[in-house]
């Protein structure tokens, strides 16, 4: 389907501080208050842009602003992207979730990720090291957008132009523990919204990961693709907050 792009270069109002997680340029966090932030979780924002260098956050700045309007208190995290390098990568997730929201305030000390894309992927993998390695991250949901949520058919796929290849430095079968379909199942309120017209993250990916978690909750939109899941401009917006309302009402 023909895709309205313009969220991509689309402005937003500028966030109400950043804060630093490291000493990288690209360790670097947006903070947005929102009005109802005290009795809601923080929602932390990954963006994405298949783990490509040339890609980060600013697209999604108008999502964040949004979620911000409508009363949620967001972090737009950045981190580095690195071809070959993917634990850089994840190194920046964990940090920053095990950092960065004690010392924000206006939200209830829990946490919903929120994901799009590589994002998705990235917030899927996050909630599972949570689990795994006890951090004490108090996880309430995550809510994954057109998620490349299995690599190995997502490489099978040649995705992105071989975007999972470039992003690992190898097949993703050398790497299981970077694969949400492949890790143990999801212990928090998980949603992955796919776009049934979503030609560069297409269904067949979140059906089968959902298929393995039937444990998930899985939103399809017709006549929706890539990027109407980020846009608040989109009929499909509505769907992604009546999501994240319903996890924080939990």
């Amino acid at each position: 389907m023909n895709e309205d792009l313009s969220i991509l270069s689309r402005t937003a109002s500028p966030p109400d501080a950043t804060l630093r997680y490291g000493d990288h340029v690209d360790q670097i966090a947006d903070i947005r208050y929102g009005a109802a932030g005290d009795d809601r979780p923080l929602l932390v924002l990954i963006h994405g842009g298949f783990w490509k260098p040339e890609y980060d956050r600013a697209h999604a700045e108008a999502m964040s602003s949004a979620l911000a309007t409508a009363g949620w208190t967001t972090l737009t995290l950045e981190y580095r992207r690195v071809s070959g390098e993917p634990d850089l990568t994840l190194d920046d997730v964990m940090t920053a979730l095990s950092s960065l929201p004690a010392n924000i305030a206006r939200h209830n000390g829990q946490i919903v990720l929120l994901g799009h894309s590589a994002g998705g992927h990235l917030v899927l993998w996050a909630a599972a090291q949570c689990a795994q390695r006890g951090l004490g991250i108090a996880l309430r949901g995550v809510v994954a957008l057109a998620p490349a949520a299995d690599l190995q058919m997502a490489h099978a796929m040649h995705l992105g132009d071989g975007a999972v290849l470039r992003f690992l430095g190898q097949d993703p079968i050398h790497r299981a523990d970077v694969n949400p379909m492949l890790l143990p199942t999801p212990v928090v309120a998980t949603t992955l919204i796919q776009g049934e017209c979503d030609e560069i993250v297409p269904p067949a990916i979140v059906v089968s990961y959902c298929a393995a978690f039937p444990a998930t909750r899985l939103i399809c939109i017709p006549n929706c693709g890539h990027f109407a899941l980020i846009d608040p401009a989109s009929a499909a917006w509505e769907r992604v907050m009546d999501e994240l309302q319903r996890i924080t009402n939990l």
